[in-house]
């Protein structure tokens, strides 16, 4: 059990959580764009780019942010 729960707080894995009034990232790379309209983040493996109005970020911990606005798209990449 207690490997689980190391395996759970040490979680170096990218992730995304999609909600209805914000948009939750962890363990991105870079952002690569910031603007009112448009956010792109990378990973190591994909780039997420958030199209909406009113975007700003929020840095909760150094691989954690979180994406208010209103949102009209999000699009995955290949890097």
């Amino acid at each position: 059990m207690f490997s689980s729960i190391k395996n759970f707080v040490n979680d170096n894995k990218f992730c995304i959580q999609i909600f209805n009034d914000c948009i939750n990232i962890n363990n991105y790379q870079k952002i690569i764009t910031l603007e009112e309209d448009r956010i792109s983040i990378s990973s190591d493996f994909k780039i997420v780019s958030i199209k909406g109005e009113n975007l700003s970020i929020t840095k909760l911990l150094d691989n954690e942010i979180l994406i208010t606005g209103s949102f009209k798209e999000v699009v995955f990449h290949e890097v």
